[in-house]
Parts: structure tokens; C-alpha cells; sequence
């Protein structure tokens, strides 16, 4: 009889292990259950004057499927709340020679809004109008990207805030049928794959792998055959720039997209931010997730890539409910920002 009891065991057990679609389901509703014990009664999560802080956390309970309606709608209308007079989410922050991270802010709050089906269209179409109005122009290698923020003390571009924008306009390129003034709103699509490409190695080792920008990180004094010095590539930029070119309209058999599913492939795991250890670790795993989704690609290497994310994932998971990273950098220690990225790669994981 114990046998039978202990067989019994074991089969609940690998029925139940990390990455099953039951142990997704029970993290969630677990990571829904933080996330809603942690906002203020006034619809905001973390910080009152980082929107992005709202909107992620209201976009992964409406993945959950059983968040209270209220939840939702106070934390739209607290973000609608920040929308200045451009269109775009942000509070400004005038004494740090910006605009309160308003590209960030405002991508990140327009896919929120988005997907929750209740924004009014003109604050999604206004926010459009400030990201597109946000994308650099000109001819050197920063045309075509998205800073921080519209107005800088510098010319400014980096990966991950072009991802973000792109992502956003390209999810809620829809919302353009319904502009009343006959105009259409959109990026310079081109311009902004040439600033992806820049940003890809093309030669040596880590071809394929892409840098966060330009200027930093440098990686060393390696030279390639154009004449300048070579930029360290990691995990989470080569995932934007998949995402980036996804969204650019290439496909998998693209020889750039290809290439650099090929370093995915080459530098796979799901333990660290290849180049880049524990920072960034969530971030790394939520653009993974996106960035696989909208390629098409079922497994990396031969890794099936939603078993292992959404296993090692549920595997860190905290007894409250929540995940956090022990590495600051990039806000991770915040709950709410890990949680909030946890649960929107176990629902592309399901």
C-alpha cells in the first residue's frame, strides 16, 4: 500500500513539476495575488511618478483572467491621470534634464492601455503622436532610435527604449483606422532598422549578439573590418534587436534575424543575462519571451525555450507570491517590477 501511495506521489509530483501548465497556472494566480495586495488605493503600484510602474503590473493581472475589474480600471485611470499635454505618460522631472523617462514610460503605458480594452482611443492616439514625434532623425548612426526621453542635454538613443517603442507602435498601429482627421501616424521603419543593425556584430565570435548602444558597453579594444572598436554584446539587447527586426516586419529566414537567433542559440540559458550575469535578470526574461513569440521560434538550440523559461521562472518564485532580483540594477529589487515581468512570460509561456 505504501508503494502505491508513494507511485501516487511521484506521478502528482511530475504531473505538477515547474514548467507544467499546472504549476504556470498556480504561480500566477499566486503572483496575481502580490500584485493585488500591493496597490494603492489610488490604482498605482510602486512609484506614483514612474507610470511603467502602473501599467506592467495592471498588464500581467489581465493575463491572469480572474483580476477584479476595479483593480484594472483604477490603475487605467491613474495612468491616463499622467498624460501631458503632448500625449505623452510621463511626470516630468525637470531637474535631471529630462522628461520624467517619457519614451519608456509612455511605450510601456500605451501597450497597457492597449491590451486592456478599456483606454479611450484618443489618449492611445495621442500617445502615439509623442513616441513617433520621440524617434531621432538626421543622418548619423542614432537616426531611427528612441532615447529615455523626448527632449535630452544630449542626442541620445539606446536598444532597449527603441524596443519598447517599436513594440508599442506596432501593437497599436490598428488604432490609426480610427484617427478622425485623415492623418496616420507612424515610424520611419527603415530608419529604425538601420539603428537595430548598428547595433548587431556582424563579425567575429559573437556575430549576431547586439549592444545596448553605440558608446557603452565598449568591448575592448577589438577592432572589426570597418575601422571601429567592436561592442560587447549580451543576451537581453540580442533579444530586443530580434523583437526589433520582428517588428520591422522580417522574418525568421531573414539572414539578420537568423543570425542572431544563431548567438540566442550559441549563448543559451535561462540562469543569467548572458554578458551581463544577474543584471537585468527579469528584463532579459520577459524580452526572451517576446522577442521568441514574435519570431515564430519554437525552440532555441533545440532547447524548448517555454519549458525551460517558465520552469526556471516558477522555480524562483518567493513563498509570498512575488520575485524579486538580489541585483538592484534596473529597479529589480523591486517586487512589483519582477512580479509583474514573471507573470507576463509564464502567460506567453502557457
Amino acid at each position: 500500500m505504501k508503494k502505491l501511495v508513494f507511485a501516487a506521489s511521484l506521478c502528482a509530483c511530475a504531473a505538477y513539476g515547474a514548467g507544467s501548465a499546472a504549476s504556470i497556472e498556480a504561480s500566477i494566480e499566486k503572483g496575481a495575488k502580490f500584485l493585488l495586495s500591493r496597490q494603492a488605493a489610488e490604482g498605482y503600484w510602486s512609484d506614483r511618478q514612474m507610470p511603467a510602474l502602473t501599467a506592467l503590473p495592471a498588464w500581467a493581472l489581465l493575463g491572469y483572467g480572474k483580476t477584479p475589474p476595479s483593480a484594472i480600471s483604477n490603475a487605467v485611470a491613474y495612468v491616463l491621470s499622467t498624460q501631458r499635454p503632448d500625449g505623452g505618460f510621463y511626470c516630468p522631472k525637470p531637474g535631471r534634464g529630462g522628461s520624467g523617462l517619457g519614451n519608456y514610460n509612455t511605450s510601456v503605458c500605451l501597450s497597457a492601455l492597449f491590451e486592456s480594452g478599456i483606454a479611450p482611443v484618443e489618449a492611445m492616439l495621442k500617445a502615439r503622436e509623442y513616441i513617433a514625434s520621440s524617434q531621432l532623425t538626421g543622418d548619423d548612426t542614432m537616426a531611427g532610435g528612441f532615447g529615455y526621453d523626448k527632449v535630452s542635454r544630449r542626442r541620445y538613443a539606446d536598444l532597449s527604449n527603441t524596443s519598447y517603442a517599436l513594440d508599442a507602435m506596432r501593437r497599436t498601429e490598428g488604432l490609426e483606422e480610427k484617427r478622425r482627421d485623415g492623418r496616420r501616424v507612424d515610424l520611419d521603419w527603415d530608419k529604425a532598422l538601420a539603428f537595430v543593425d548598428n547595433l548587431v556584430k556582424t563579425e567575429g565570435p559573437d556575430a549576431g549578439g547586439a549592444a545596448y548602444n553605440e558608446r557603452t558597453p565598449q568591448g575592448g579594444k577589438e577592432i572589426d573590418s570597418k575601422g571601429r572598436v567592436m561592442l560587447r554584446a549580451y543576451g537581453s539587447m540580442t533579444y530586443a534587436a530580434v523583437l526589433s527586426m520582428c517588428h520591422a516586419r522580417l522574418d525568421r529566414g531573414d539572414p539578420r534575424v537568423r543570425q542572431s537567433l544563431e548567438y540566442c542559440e550559441k549563448h543559451w540559458t535561462v540562469d543569467e543575462n548572458p554578458g551581463m550575469g544577474s543584471q537585468g535578470l527579469y528584463y532579459f526574461y520577459d524580452i526572451m519571451a517576446r522577442a521568441l513569440s514574435a519570431s515564430g521560434a519554437e525552440t532555441v538550440g533545440g532547447h524548448d525555450w517555454k519549458k525551460e523559461l517558465s520552469g526556471k521562472i516558477v522555480s524562483l518564485q518567493k513563498e509570498d507570491g512575488s520575485w524579486s532580483n538580489d541585483n538592484n540594477r534596473f529597479w529589480e529589487a523591486d517586487p512589483v517590477l519582477c512580479t509583474s515581468f514573471a507573470m507576463l512570460v509564464l502567460e506567453l509561456c502557457r
